[in-house]
């Protein structure tokens, strides 16, 4: 957990000071700012710090928010991390909420930089002497940072979250989230756009400072010409402002001024909005000569002039120049216009191009899904590779997984006819050695009985001729006779029986034979057929009637006993070789259902036996069986009966099956 915090801060910690030496170089640039105004001594004296102490000052604010954020967003998380290097258990709800958090903290990135955003402007606004025009390149240039580093610490903060993610998939499967889904093509263009605005802003701020300079230095020359022509030693200061005004202004809004070099406060402006700060003066003090006289009127403001200092014919030492505008409004639209244009242009490439690779993608997930959902198993459908990149790569895997699937399910489906042939025979196999002990008892009573009649034919056949056999005689015999043939009658009426239920079970399990049966005929079939298993597992069926046992089902007689009788088969082996143990068979009629309980009281099943049950082949007995009986049980009763099987476990005590047959 240390070391995932760790690497989460220090991530932080290197963007912001990138961010921080990227501005400090990139600001002066792109908002034009004059020679030599970064010099630190200048800068003081005019804002009472340094750029670089703002920056930093800035930066160090911008750190400590970033890791408040992060401490306070990371909080569940860091939680988790901790319990998972303990092997604590979590419950589902908060393994929810941190997978949410996972999934949610782009958004909350962003937000969270929007706000840094609007603070640092305010308070830069605030606490620092700036222009209108100075403050909409710096809101341009902070929102392009603060944008693209916004999706700059989602890249590289996303492998770490997708850890995150992996981990709660350690002990915990998927879980329903109550995140809203975006799409694909819209977090391509929310990660790009930023960066392409960015470049925008640059790349059109860089062309109008070096326009701006250029028309500056246009206006420089202009009138650093005019102002050579005249012979200053030889005018008064009335000539002086008569010659200036004579001069052609290069544009409408230019003006002349003239400045006391020994009272700089006593200022004449030939135009009624003529106006210096004490940046220009303090910057035509300072650096005049430096910039041959070209003097700038603040940080990034495109307005400057063209001064020199003149002496006087009436001894006076004053400084003379031009003030004129670098910019026009033309320029401004113009760039404006690119801008706009250029920001519309890409974010129609970028949807167009994001729609597409999105639509590809859909394509492959949509055909997934499909096999997933069990809609598209039975038949190949080759999507088309539509591009030689990693997405044509998807779709090229995604067919080999889709052949490799049918044939997997091809192959599942023979498996599967094969076992429930293995458990068909199984079960005929149980029914022939049931048969051979229930027709055991009855072929040796035949036997007896037809020696007995034997017996009574010899006797009667050597009867007829004796005088001393009286007729009381030959009806006693006959009596015996008779009894012989009931009792045979009797035995061959019960092995009819068998024969009629074991030819009911012996057919194959896909044939159906729908027919009109009663519960009392169920009951006597499943209790012939199971007879021979219980009696040599010393285990009792107690069968109990609870409802007319003349009741009418509709249905497979055959597929419903082969049901019930599995289930009494698991409760003997659920003894697991104990004997005078119990089984109750219970039928039971309710609201126009019959219900069918088969309860045993023995160990019961585990509860990652109970998860699995019906849901697929799951077997307890090992080696010895297939799993098949349930799953084929629950699949019988809901397709030939419309019913369903539930069930009751609690281990220790004992597990109840319930069949529900609808009449």
């Amino acid at each position: 957990m240390k070391k995932f915090k760790l690497h989460i801060y220090s991530k932080i910690f290197i963007i912001d000071i990138l961010l921080i030496f990227a501005m400090s170089y990139l600001i002066p640039l792109l908002s034009g700012y004059p020679p030599y105004s970064e010099e630190a001594s200048f800068q003081i004296q005019i804002e009472g710090l340094t750029h670089t102490q703002q920056y930093m000052a800035f930066g160090v604010f911008g750190i400590i928010l970033h890791f408040t954020f992060l401490t306070i967003c990371f909080k569940n998380i860091f939680k988790f991390l901790k319990g998972y290097e303990n092997n604590e258990k979590f419950s589902n709800t908060f393994i929810k909420k941190i997978r949410e958090q996972c999934f949610s903290i782009n958004k909350k990135i962003i937000l969270f930089q929007l706000f840094v955003l609007i603070l640092l402007l305010t308070l830069l606004f605030i606490n620092v002497k700036i222009s209108i025009v100075l403050c909409i390149k710096f809101l341009l240039i902070y929102t392009s940072f603060m944008m693209s580093s916004a999706i700059i610490y989602i890249i590289l903060i996303r492998d770490d979250i997708n850890t995150i993610i992996r981990k709660t998939y350690t002990f915990y499967g998927e879980l329903p989230l109550k995140i809203k889904k975006t799409k694909f093509h819209m977090n391509l263009i929310t990660n790009l756009l930023p960066f392409f605005f960015i470049v925008i802003v640059i790349s059109c701020l860089l062309g109008y400072t070096k326009v701006c300079d250029q028309l500056g230095e246009s206006s420089y020359y202009y009138y650093s010409l005019y102002l050579s022509d005249i012979n200053y030693s030889q005018v008064t200061y009335d000539e002086l402002k008569d010659a200036l005004g004579k001069i052609p202004l290069k544009n409408r809004e230019d003006y002349f001024l003239i400045i006391n070099k020994n009272n700089q406060d006593s200022i004449y402006f030939s135009s009624p909005n003529g106006y210096v700060s004490d940046f220009f003066l303090l910057y035509m003090e300072n650096y005049s000569s430096q910039t041959n006289g070209r003097i700038y009127e603040y940080f990034g403001v495109e307005e400057q002039a063209y001064v020199k200092t003149v002496h006087l014919a009436s001894g006076e030492d004053l400084i003379i120049g031009f003030k004129y505008s670098n910019t026009s409004v033309d320029t401004i639209i113009f760039f404006v216009t690119i801008a706009v244009l250029s920001t519309i242009l890409i974010s129609v490439v970028l949807v167009v191009w994001a729609r597409n690779t999105s639509k590809n993608i859909t394509e492959v997930s949509t055909a997934m899904t499909e096999i997933a959902t069990n809609e598209n198993v039975n038949k190949i459908k080759t999507l088309p590779i539509l591009s030689t990149n990693e997405i044509g790569d998807l779709t090229s895997a995604f067919n080999k997984i889709q052949k490799l699937t049918y044939n997997h399910i091809k192959q599942i489906q023979d498996n599967k006819d094969t076992l429930m042939e293995k458990e068909r025979l199984a079960s005929l196999g149980q029914l022939i050695g049931g048969i051979a002990h229930n027709l055991k008892t009855p072929i040796m009573s035949i036997s007896g009985a037809t020696e007995g009649l034997n017996d009574l034919i010899k006797e009667y056949d050597s009867s007829i001729d004796d005088p001393e056999v009286t007729s009381q005689d030959h009806h006693d015999i006959a009596k015996d006779m008779s009894s012989w043939t009931e009792k045979i009658k009797t035995h061959t009426e019960y092995m009819s029986d068998i024969i009629t239920a074991v030819k009911g079970q012996a057919v194959t399990l896909s044939e159906t034979d729908s027919v009109h049966f009663t519960l009392d005929e169920l009951v006597k079939r499943v209790d012939i057929l199971m007879k021979h298993e219980l009696k040599n597992a010393l285990i009792y069926l107690n069968i109990s009637m609870k409802a007319d046992e003349h009741t009418t089902i509709n249905g497979d007689i055959n597929s419903l006993v082969q049901v019930i009788n599995n289930m009494i088969s698991n409760a003997i082996q659920a003894y697991d070789g104990k004997t005078n143990k119990n089984i109750d068979l219970v039928l039971e009629e309710k609201d126009n259902t019959i219900y069918i309980h088969v309860k045993d009281y023995a160990s019961g099943m585990p509860k990652s036996v109970q998860n699995k049950l019906f849901k697929e082949m799951i077997t307890t007995k090992g080696k010895n069986g297939t799993g098949l009986g349930l799953y084929m049980s629950y699949s019988t009763i809901k397709a030939h009966f419309n019913g369903d099987i539930t069930f009751e476990s609690e281990e220790g005590k004992g597990t109840t099956f319930t069949i529900i047959l609808p009449l």
